[in-house]
């Protein structure tokens, strides 16, 4: 670890900081039994309040391991839970809950189908409702829900990420247990583990006395200069996906458990996890030097560098950024969070600059991982298809002539509830603040009077994308809408067709 240890190490972390506009970040890295952490900048900006190595955060999808490892706890146990196997059938373990669109799908999807995202189900992340919906959605209503949703690949064909599987993976290990996801994690766990500092939820950390201790999610506004800054929420619509609220010193803890093969995990529930399932991106041609493609496993990433197995995940969120990793052939680890949209970056960067510290390799033959990055991330901002709808709108979109009286009224999905249309600012808006990732939709139209540009943006960062939209009419009266929803990072979900609420 002579790296982190190294007199220049805080210069760096700090100088990517500022690069990527990362207020507060939090390093903890094991190697064997020597351990180093640390904390930099501000977890807080007003008022100031200095990051820690015990400073808490929203880890998102790095959340996933430990809901793949609920199941996986459940799946060794033959004596309680014999029918709980990675093979067995879900609609099986959970009969009238887990229906399925479309034929077979239903009789076929199983338990590691849905912790290894091949289920043939797109990600549908604005299908359900959070808590400022009317009636927020939670495990059980999220797993019934499923019925409305589109499939759109074979069963086990491809790759498709899904947040909404690991919610319904919660409510497997609910139904089961008899626990709270919860409780199931603070008795199996954290617990355990001496991660006292570790709970599901924000409200349930605040509950044990560690509100103040929760980062402020930040997001960097370009055309201000200024960040953005707004508060954690609770999130019982996509338990299991994300929403532990942990810290770089406890969660060090489950990372060296898992590599270490420690209670509660052994061998058994480590092979379980780590089998790999499915490669992420079979045709990626902008692999990383020396890297292989990464397989998904169980709510772990693996992938081989340099020829050493390399076993992690990373999480984003509005405000938060994540990333865990270890190399069991060095018995290195590490956990690195941060309170930006851009701070998964800082966690990539770092890590693989830890790696090959701890491969030995020599400094001139080592990647500028911070280049690859942003390379990667210049491939995001010019996106084709953002370009495109772009250009429409600067060089091609005609006059409005129908009143926007008649595009208004409530629409209704099965699968994705209600919107409503109205006009804002003399554009038509719809505010879908109540789903789970909440958003802002105005929209401008294109051509036809029936195609319209929808500038989507998060309810909480601002950051903001394009979409397609287009509205079908009876007798001058729009009727249904279909928006391309799902646009997260440009990964395009389902177009969802809504109706008409008459």
């Amino acid at each position: 670890m002579d790296l982190i240890h190294s007199p220049d190490f805080p210069a760096h972390v700090e100088e990517l900081m500022k690069k990527h506009h990362v207020p507060g970040l939090a390093i903890a890295v094991i190697q064997g039994e020597r351990t180093f952490s640390a904390g930099y900048g501000f977890a807080s900006l007003d008022p100031p309040k200095p990051c820690t190595e015990d400073t808490l955060f929203d880890i998102a999808s790095s959340s996933k391991s430990l809901t793949a490892a609920s199941v996986g706890l459940l799946v060794r146990d033959n004596e309680k839970y014999p029918d709980v196997q990675y093979d067995a059938i879900m609609s099986k373990l959970l009969p009238e809950d887990f229906v399925l669109s479309g034929q077979g799908y239903t009789e076929g999807v199983t338990v590691e189908d849905i912790l290894s995202h091949r289920t043939g189900m797109p990600r549908h992340d604005d299908s359900y409702l959070g808590v400022l919906a009317a009636k927020p959605d939670d495990a059980r209503s999220v797993t019934r829900n499923l019925r409305n949703l589109e499939m759109t690949a074979p069963i086990r064909s491809k790759y498709m990420y899904n947040n909404i599987m690991y919610t319904v993976a919660t409510y497997l290990v609910e139904k089961k247990s008899g626990l709270a996801f919860a409780d199931f994690l603070q008795e199996h766990f954290f617990g355990p583990l001496g991660m006292s500092s570790t709970h599901l939820q924000p409200e349930r950390a605040k509950s044990f006395g560690l509100g103040d201790r929760i980062a402020t999610g930040y997001a960097w506004d370009k055309k201000d200069e200024r960040y953005v800054g707004f508060g954690a929420w609770d999130c019982p619509d996509s338990q299991g996906a994300g929403s532990i609220i942990t810290s770089v010193n406890d969660f060090i803890k489950w990372v060296k458990a898992l590599m270490n093969r420690e209670h509660p995990i052994d061998e058994e529930v480590y092979k379980g996890l780590t089998r790999m399932r499915t490669i992420t991106s079979p045709e990626d041609s902008d692999a990383e030097p020396f890297t292989s493609p990464i397989f998904y496993a169980a709510g772990l990433e693996i992938f081989y560098y340099r020829g050493y197995t390399v076993i992690g995940h990373d999480g984003g969120t509005d405000g938060l950024g994540s990333r865990f990793f270890f190399v069991p052939d060095f018995k290195l680890g590490g956990a690195i969070f941060g309170n930006s949209n851009d701070a998964g970056d800082i966690a990539t960067i770092l890590s693989r600059e830890l790696i090959d510290e701890v491969l030995g390799v020599p400094i001139s033959e080592r990647p500028d991982w911070s280049k690859i990055k942003d390379d990667e991330n210049q491939t995001y901002e010019d996106d084709p298809k953002q370009e495109k709808l772009r250009r429409v709108l600067r060089e091609e979109a005609e006059p409005q002539k129908m009143p926007l009286s008649a595009y208004t009224g409530e629409y209704w999905n099965p699968g994705y509830k209600g919107v409503t249309v109205e006009v804002k600012d003399g554009k038509l808006f719809i505010d879908g603040s109540d789903r789970s990732m909440g958003f802002l939709l105005s929209f401008d139209h294109a051509r036809g009077q029936t195609e319209y540009i929808g500038n989507c943006s998060s309810f909480f960062s601002g950051e903001s994308y394009l979409i397609e939209a287009k509205f079908m009419f009876l007798n001058d009266k729009a009727i249904k809408v279909g928006l391309q929803l799902d646009v997260r990072r440009l990964a395009i979900g389902p177009r969802g067709l809504f109706h008409i609420d008459t």
